[in-house]
């Protein structure tokens, strides 16, 4: 695969490593009831003084670090769908990294709404980071998830201490939590470099995100009521099969905790992101819905065709598949669609003997 699944970057790039993981204005009733269960929801949130105004400007990130500028960040670099995210909000980046590249002719999906001809690409696979064009851009800033902490998704370990050195960074955490966090710890760096939550567009997207997650919670329930249904995760290159772990991912965990059933695949090694599958034994578990990962990095539709035990797979013969969008950007705008996709596909999916 020419990306990674989460694991933490500090380690030897190895092949097998590779694989193994992968309170605002306006809104701060919402964002509290959103993310009132979670133990950082609302810590750490930048300084009022760089929320649009003049003056020093800092956020504490999930690493339990402080990013500080003399004024507000403004030639922003992050993780693709970490811009996305941003861009939701107003907020815009000079320089984005990682998989941006269209899939089957379409946009990717880690890119959200951005218009990538206006930003510099500094690397679009795991590994490639320009320094020199990071560089040129003088940045203010650099942001990316995290998964776990306290590594940056997609900035070379090897080259970490030179890349930070141009500028502060901050991380985001996006595993082993309930995608509550991310979404409040996003919505709060947003504000802190300017955004403005009570614009109608964010309001919009919040009450939509919110609609949508009782109409997930409903159908969840009503499959639960109807004798149940099981949800697979999963992705897959030329070798294996990996079923996800829903507890380290943050939408998963987010997702049980509306109601969804999920398999529950066990660790196979100690990042604990997925149970290692060969193509043979893709049918260990039974799944009445499968989430097959988006990315550009996943084994595609046409590809996993040509596996015999996935055609076999009850699902997959009873064409009841999802995509999943497994680094999704972590905005309302970003995840309510996601939440209302698979609302309908859990409602249109049946029990499967």
């Amino acid at each position: 695969m020419n990306s990674p699944l989460p694991v933490p970057a500090r380690l030897p790039l190895t092949r097998r490593r590779l694989l193994s993981a992968t309170g605002a204005l306006g809104l701060g009733a919402l964002l509290t009831a959103c993310g009132a269960d979670d133990d950082k929801a609302g810590a750490g949130a930048g300084s009022a003084d760089g929320a649009g105004k003049g003056g020093p400007w800092s956020f504490e990130d999930d690493r339990g670090r402080t990013a500080k500028a003399d004024e507000l960040p403004r030639r922003i670099v992050a993780f693709i769908s970490t811009a996305a995210a941003l861009h939701d909000y107003g907020v815009e980046c000079t320089g984005v990294f990682g998989p941006s590249e269209p899939i089957g002719g379409k946009p990717n999906p880690q890119a959200g709404d951005l218009d990538l001809t206006k930003l510099t690409s500094l690397g679009r696979a795991w590994g490639e980071f320009n320094i020199e064009k990071y560089a040129a851009l003088r940045p203010d800033l650099l942001i990316s998830n995290m998964f776990p902490p306290p590594d940056l998704w997609y900035v070379p370990a090897e080259s970490v201490k030179k890349i930070e050195a141009l500028a502060p960074s901050v991380g985001i955490t996006g595993g082993r939590v309930s995608l509550r966090q991310p979404l409040t710890r996003y919505t709060e760096l947003a504000q802190s470099l300017g955004a403005d939550l009570t614009a109608g567009k964010t309001v919009a997207a919040k009450a939509r995100f919110d609609r949508a997650e009782k109409t997930l919670r409903a159908a969840a329930e009503a499959k639960k009521a109807d004798g149940g249904l099981k949800v697979l995760a999963m992705t897959g290159d030329a070798e294996q099969m990996y079923v996800g772990v829903p507890d380290s991912y943050c939408d998963l965990n987010y997702f049980k905790d509306l109601g969804v059933e999920f398999v529950e695949g066990e660790k196979s090694d100690e990042f604990g992101f997925w149970e290692f599958l060969s193509w043979e034994n893709a049918d260990k578990y039974h799944a009445d819905l499968i989430m097959v990962d988006n990315r550009s990095t996943a084994l595609p539709a046409a590809e996993l065709a040509k596996r015999p035990t996935w055609s076999r797979l009850p699902a997959v013969k009873a064409d009841q598949i999802t995509p999943w969008s497994m680094e999704e950007r972590y905005s309302y705008a970003g995840y309510a669609p996601v939440l209302e996709q698979l609302a309908a596909a859990i409602t249109k999916s049946r029990r499967l003997a």
